[in-house]
């Protein structure tokens, strides 16, 4: 599976390394240029759209008010929809222990890739565990964590036999580790094809690999999780696969690199990829651009306080925590010229709806972004219901 990463002789190396940089550079502003209270609001609901567009490249379809519900243990009656909310549930909390510094640097491991899967895959219910043969039709099950024993094909890839796999990983994971700066974000694309290529379990494959491109992408540029690279791949799937498959093929000649697969290929995979990641960082820069942001959220308040739903002055509760990060419970009644108990009964109505979240009833006020707001609040984000 030879080159690992693009060679510095390339024609592609310097740009991709300019890349790279332009990455790094405007996911770290895109980070600081917002509170600490809304990065981690933020980060939450992006949890549901990763999982959501990672779901739906591999054909499943729940939409993230589905997925939240499932969160909040309700589920559908439906046994099948039911099923795909539990392998939400299942996906969310994977990409949480990520987010919560379960890997400490380590995405590219052979034992942390097969932790992925296992996490993943536990949580699934059985009949998620089970895939077809498409020429034997056998059924087999899948065993979570466990590295597949027989041979596979995807598409015209035909994958390493199950008893090169352990070796293949050694080598995925030599050749990822201890990396520069820009090396380290060129590894989260270039290894995203490299780990599918070895196809190292039976069924899983993709939603690990994305997961583990997201905490490489988390770890080399500090990301926050605020973006999501999976949205961006969801959107242009064929082109997506397209460069898979074109990565799968041999090396084209004297000037495509020392090694068995394609040099150019790859580079033009990484190309790709790192565009995609810029697309999405632009998106979610124009999406939660503070003034644009607060006008779709008083716009909102005041329909909902139309309607009965929510007290006067809300909306001004709202706008405080979106430039402020944070609120404290102390602050409300100044803030909107209230008495203590109108203060409560403001807080306790945001709280209720959802928008607004407190771990404790006198810890501080943060933002929340619901999945049944988000086409109001951060419209494109995902489709409507």
């Amino acid at each position: 599976m030879e080159p690992m990463l693009v060679s510095s002789s390339s024609p592609m190396r310097d740009g991709l390394a300019d890349k790279a940089l332009e990455l790094a550079e405007r996911s770290a502003g895109f980070r600081r240029s917002l509170p600490d209270g809304i990065v981690d609001a933020l980060s939450e609901l992006v949890r549901a759209m990763n999982c959501y567009y990672s779901n739906l490249i591999e054909g499943h379809d729940t939409h993230p008010v589905d997925i939240e519900r499932a969160l909040n243990e309700e589920f559908s009656n439906d046994p099948e929809q039911r099923d795909l909310q539990l392998e939400a549930k299942a996906h969310i909390e994977v990409q949480a222990w990520i987010d919560e510094g379960g890997l400490e640097g380590a995405a590219a491991r052979s034992d942390a890739i097969v932790e992925i899967h296992r996490r993943f895959c536990e949580k699934l219910p059985d009949d998620l565990l089970w895939v077809e043969n498409p020429d034997s039709g056998e059924r087999v099950r899948v065993v979570p964590g466990e590295l597949r024993d027989r041979d596979v094909r995807v598409g015209q890839h035909v994958a390493i036999s199950p008893g090169a796999v352990p070796r293949f990983l050694v080598r995925f994971e030599e050749a990822y580790r201890n990396l520069g700066r820009v090396d380290r974000v060129l590894a989260a694309a270039a290894g995203h094809h490299r780990l599918l290529w070895i196809h190292p379990f039976v069924d899983g494959n993709g939603r690990v690999v994305r997961l583990m491109s997201y905490a490489m992408l988390r770890e080399a540029l500090d990301t926050g999780g605020i973006w999501s690279v999976a949205r961006g791949l969801a959107r242009r799937e064929a082109e997506y696969k397209r460069h898979l498959q074109a990565c799968d093929g041999p090396r084209r000649g004297d000037r495509d690199g020392r090694g068995t697969l394609s040099e150019a290929a790859l580079a033009t995979f990484i190309e790709f990829f790192l565009d995609v990641c810029l697309d999405q960082i632009s998106f979610m820069e124009e999406l939660v651009e503070p003034d644009r942001l607060r006008d779709r959220m008083l716009i909102w308040a005041e329909e909902e306080i139309r309607g009965d739903r929510l007290p006067l002055k809300s909306g001004l509760v709202l706008e405080a925590i979106l430039y402020r990060g944070t609120l404290p419970r102390k602050d409300v009644a100044d803030l909107l010229s209230v008495g203590d108990r109108q203060a409560r009964r403001i807080t306790s109505a945001l709280i209720n709806s959802g928008v607004v979240t407190s771990p404790t009833s006198r810890a501080d006020l943060k933002l929340a972004f619901p999945a049944a707001v988000a086409a109001r609040w951060l419209p494109g984000l995902f489709p409507e219901r």
